[in-house]
């Protein structure tokens, strides 16, 4: 294999790989290995006709498409790294050469990290956030405790009012004629939730348990499903129960239920001293964001496209993934919000950026302060993880591999790098 790299404009190149016309045959070799019983030829049981029958009935080009496949898996990863080039997006290939008997070449179109000039990075001078507890805070703590112990009673000396939960039935009609997803029984809606079609929940408001009703609604023009959108519908509906949340008293007898205090106001300085803790928290990153932000502002750097097209890949597949842990699939998120791939890939496309940008600054004071991560500090990273997953350390190690190991590494470098930035910096 040869290799020829040409550096284009912004932090692009293009890798120039020829390979030998013999790697090219023994490729072949193996396509043909991998694809011979799909070939019928007169005269041979299927499979058993050799190379030479099935290129000379076929055409040879049948074999190059796995051919050339195995040939690009081969050879690129020992091209990229005897490229040098910090590469940090997917290869655009492209076949310049292929044909039998001749050296194949194909180029690789490829994005590399670009080099990133500090601005002004010590000595930043940025807002202190400054974590206060106010009183409304712990009473909106202990509203949120006491919406959660709060206990559901059924009503039935009144009409539906707001925030009532409801229990209904209803079906839907379009032009007198019911329409598919629009009929459910039992069905539990909360007024003023906003879970159904805008002016749904109000019409029930001041009806009684048994009551029908007639709803008149229209589906806003953007509905998901389009044979309904824009179109007036009429929903006949049934109340068949209606309940409230009641909430308990606010007294000692609350506290000492949903707490280890035996007083209300022992549970309230509690819960002030855990707000404080989580304020500082919120602060201390608040105050890492905003030098780090600084930090980034002040340098310059020419991003390639293919890497933010990379970080947004990535970011779509970990949305995807979390989605999934959900039981939600994409296609469902799509139904569900109107949105298409598309739309969700421009919207993350700006966030992808600030990440690429920020990572690439921090690597670059890691690199300008000679940040070095102590072996210590791994150690310890592996054995809180150890931990958190219930096994042994160098279970954790065999794992993530080598690879995995200097990730670990370097995102350890960046945090010190973000500790330096904050240690140095003026919060005023």
């Amino acid at each position: 294999m040869s290799l020829q790299v040409e550096k284009l404009e912004k932090n692009m190149a293009k890798l120039t790989v020829e390979v030998p016309a013999e790697q090219f045959e023994a490729a072949l070799k193996t396509s043909f290995q991998k694809n011979k019983n799909r070939f019928n030829i007169p005269g041979f049981r299927k499979g058993k006709a050799p190379q030479a029958m099935v290129e000379k009935m076929y055409g040879v080009g049948v074999l190059y498409e796995d051919a050339v496949d195995e040939v690009i898996n081969n050879t690129y990863a020992d091209a990229m790294k005897e490229s040098g080039l910090d590469i940090v997006s997917r290869p655009e290939i492209s076949i310049e050469q292929v044909e039998k008997g001749k050296t194949m070449i194909y180029t690789a179109l490829v994005a590399v990290k670009p080099e990133v000039t500090l601005g002004e990075y010590k000595g930043i001078e940025v807002p202190k956030a400054k974590p206060e507890v106010t009183e409304a805070d712990v009473e909106a703590e202990l509203k949120k405790v006491q919406e959660q112990n709060a206990r559901v009673v059924t009503v039935e000396d009144r009409p539906v009012a707001e925030g009532d939960q409801t229990v209904i039935d209803f079906e839907g009609f379009v032009d007198g004629t019911p329409f598919e997803g629009g009929k459910a029984e039992a069905y539990p809606l909360t007024i003023g939730s906003h879970s159904f079609i805008e002016g749904f929940e109000e019409q029930l408001i001041g009806k009684n348990i048994g009551e029908e009703v007639e709803v008149n609604v229209t589906f806003p023009e953007q509905y998901h499903a389009a044979e309904l959108a824009g179109k007036p519908a009429v929903f006949k509906v049934t109340v068949h129960e209606i309940k409230v949340r009641e909430l308990p008293e606010l007294n000692d007898e609350f506290a000492s239920e949903v707490s280890e205090f035996e007083t209300l106001d022992a549970y309230k300085a509690d819960i002030q001293a855990k707000l404080a803790e989580k304020k500082q928290q919120e602060a201390t990153t608040e105050n890492e964001n905003n030098v780090v932000e600084k930090v980034v502002e002040n340098a310059s750097m020419e991003i390639p496209a293919a890497m933010v097209e990379e970080q947004v890949r990535e970011m779509m597949n970990d949305y995807a993934r979390r989605m999934q842990s959900q039981g939600i699939t994409m296609e469902q998120y799509m139904q569900f919000t109107g949105m298409t791939m598309e739309s969700l890939q421009e919207q993350m496309r700006p966030q992808a950026e600030r990440r690429i940008r920020t990572r690439l600054v921090l690597e670059a004071v890691v690199a300008a302060e000679n940040i070095q991560v102590a072996d210590e500090a791994v150690e310890a990273e592996v054995a809180k993880m150890a931990e958190a997953y219930k096994m042994e350390a160098e279970q954790i190690k065999s794992i993530m591999g080598e690879h995995g190991i200097s990730q670990m590494k370097e995102d350890l470098a960046v945090q010190e790098a973000v500790d330096f930035l904050v240690a140095e910096a003026k919060l005023v």
